[in-house]
């Protein structure tokens, strides 16, 4: 079964939606990614295979280029088996987007992730070894990788898009030892994002968008794309 699935994540771009234990959370992680490969298809010559359910305690996760990771409030912290497995996938190459879906509650300040109490999402990587985060830089690569954006919306709009931060220009040390592909390894927000890019079997929208309607959900699909360019 490890061998069949191994060979159909690669036998096309796959990208994996971890699981959050919660039925309703998953299926719109499942609709959501089926919904950008949907416009992925549509707008770029990125053709994804179907996106994959990820058991983050058991399962490989070597094979997918990014994961999506809805983080939920009852977020407990994960054995020390997962979190070196989630930072060897980090250091090689692999990228996480965790999306708290709070519309802004549960982000970190910026340059810590360390900690057992705090936000659902510190305690769920408090041992993990993140590096400092900030939003994204206006010319970041982010912001122009396929679309030029100035913000990246979801369900949710206002919410920061957070990534490593860069080395200060200043600075003899060069890039954080971490991004060994000059690309961030996560990514943080609180947008909502797969609600946004969620389409019914008709490819109709599942969920409305706050405040901007249709607009601001065509923003979160251009979004989707400028992370899957970026992460590959």
């Amino acid at each position: 079964q490890r061998l069949d699935r191994a060979i159909q994540a690669t036998a096309k771009v796959t990208f994996g939606y971890v699981l959050s234990g919660d039925a309703t959370t998953d299926e719109v992680s499942r609709r959501g990614l089926i919904g950008l490969n949907t416009f992925l298809v549509a707008k770029t010559t990125v053709q994804p295979g179907d996106p994959y359910a990820v058991d983050i305690l058991t399962d490989e996760i070597a094979f997918f280029p990014l994961l999506y990771w809805p983080v939920l409030g009852n977020a407990r912290p994960l054995p020390e088996a997962t979190l070196a497995k989630i930072d060897a996938y980090m250091k090689q190459g692999g990228m996480i987007v965790f999306d708290t879906k709070d519309h802004g509650q549960g982000i970190p300040t910026g340059l810590s992730m360390r900690g057992e109490g705090g936000t659902p999402l510190q305690r769920l990587l408090g041992k993990l070894d993140i590096p400092r985060l900030e939003p994204v830089p206006e010319h970041h690569v982010l912001t122009k990788s396929f679309y030029l954006l100035r913000s990246f919306p979801g369900r949710w709009d206002g919410g920061q898009l957070w990534v490593e931060a860069e080395a200060p220009r200043d600075s003899d040390q060069g890039p954080q030892a971490r991004r060994v592909d000059g690309v961030s390894s996560i990514l943080i927000t609180s947008n909502d994002f797969a609600a946004a890019w969620a389409l019914d079997d008709r490819n109709q929208p599942l969920y409305a968008v706050v405040p901007g309607g249709e607009h601001q959900r065509d923003w979160a699909f251009r979004a989707g794309v400028n992370i899957v360019m970026y992460a590959l």
